[in-house]
């Protein structure tokens, strides 16, 4: 397949563009500014994809703008499928990347694709308006949600919480301010989310809306207790109230149920790596040296 893809040059999109091309497809980054409705619809004509998968946007929960959120998230995304279905042939998938964080906090878990969404910032309520606006164009394109939970690996930025702790640990810090300790994330790898996306693009049903998560949270002490282990060093945590959000969502677990469930039926198993593969993979890339 020839897959379009959109923030190719971001964490997950490299990731996705190794993988892809390792199993045979051709990727065509997009690179244009999708605010730019022209560019956009020039470099969509020009690529004539098989398929989509759209990874940009900003992820960052705590960016300054927000009103960037919704600009790219939503103007962004509305720019991309207003562009695909002037195609004469219209791509076999169209994959959009949403987020876990539209569903806020919630009593039930771990939270299945059916759970009324909440949002509680920004990023999330873009995401969910970004939803909604796509699934307008349901009646002429095969789109497919996604709503990976928290995952990491080489290569995330410094911004987000894990790759700053294996910073930390890398460079033998003695110290680490953090926020609320007590939270609840799925730190999924990157690769499990990369093979989620290329096997949805195979066989995602069109409509459909797919978390794509392990079902396994851990508290960020459990973080820390795994990279002191596998380092060999320990980090003083201080935690700065200025790090901790309002509105922070508490536990955030996912059910993988209905991905499975499809996995299973054309023979797929997604594998999903343990969390201290994952870390040890993150500290080698950062030079740490762990004998």
């Amino acid at each position: 397949m020839k897959i379009l893809l959109t923030g190719a040059s971001g964490f997950t999109g490299l990731h996705f563009a190794k993988l892809a091309q390792g199993a045979g497809h051709e990727i065509v980054a997009c690179r244009v500014d999708l605010t730019d409705l022209s560019a956009v619809q020039n470099a969509v004509m020009d690529a004539q994809p098989d398929a989509v998968v759209h990874l940009a946007g900003i992820s960052f929960v705590g960016h300054a703008d927000d009103t960037a959120f919704y600009a790219v998230n939503v103007v962004g995304t509305t720019n991309l499928l207003n562009a695909l279905v002037k195609l004469t042939h219209k791509p076999r998938c169209v994959l959009l990347a949403s987020s876990a964080n539209v569903y806020g906090n919630c009593i039930n878990s771990p939270i299945v694709e059916s759970q009324l969404p909440s949002p509680l910032n920004h990023y999330a309520s873009s995401k969910l308006a970004m939803e909604h606006m796509a699934l307008t164009f349901q009646d002429r394109l095969p789109i497919v949600i996604t709503r990976p939970f928290n995952y990491t690996g080489a290569g995330q930025h410094i911004n987000f919480v894990i790759p700053k702790l294996v910073e930390h640990f890398a460079r033998r810090a003695d110290s680490v301010s953090l926020g609320n300790l007590q939270i609840e994330r799925e730190f999924n790898d990157v690769q499990m989310v990369c093979n989620a996306y290329l096997a949805l693009l195979q066989y995602g049903q069109p409509g459909e809306i797919y978390n794509v998560c392990s079902g396994k949270p851990y508290a960020l002490v459990d973080v820390l207790e795994v990279l002191s282990r596998i380092s060999g060093h320990t980090l003083k945590v201080e935690v700065n109230p200025a790090f901790v959000r309002l509105n922070e969502l508490h536990r955030l677990c996912g059910s993988p149920d209905k991905l499975w469930a499809l996995m299973a039926q054309h023979g797929i198993e997604l594998p999903v790596p343990k969390l201290e593969d994952t870390l040890q993979s993150m500290l080698l890339a950062a030079g740490a040296d762990h004998s």
